[in-house]
């Protein structure tokens, strides 16, 4: 199998899609900003933030913000199952909805 030599980094985000990842990049950056450990983190997630935020119909992100929002979105997506499998019937049933979001999100547009 051969691969592919240019990778494309443009996104079209519905406009429910676009919401998901604003406040997913909020919450990422509340937990990261003001540690220097995670500059990189605040710094790609800011630019995604402001990108979003430009209201363009494609938006072009950079490798490192592509692949460091897919690996937040994957941490997210396993640790809500991990929450899901080991709570009860309600929590179960809140979490569900935004399992799904993420999971649908990252299969339409960061697999691969």
């Amino acid at each position: 199998m051969k691969k592919q030599l240019f990778t494309n980094y443009n996104f079209e985000f519905d406009k429910n899609e676009k919401k998901i990842i604003q406040t997913f990049c909020k919450q990422a950056l509340k937990q990261v900003q003001g540690n220097s450990k995670f500059y990189a983190e605040e710094k790609a997630f800011n630019s995604v933030l402001t990108k979003l935020n430009s209201n363009e119909d494609s938006i072009k992100l950079t490798k490192d913000e592509k692949s460091r929002l897919t690996n937040q979105l994957k941490i997210n997506i396993d640790y809500i199952k991990k929450e899901m499998n080991k709570s009860w019937f309600i929590k179960k049933w809140l979490m569900k909805s935004l399992y799904n979001q993420y999971v649908n999100l990252y299969e339409n547009h960061f697999k691969g």
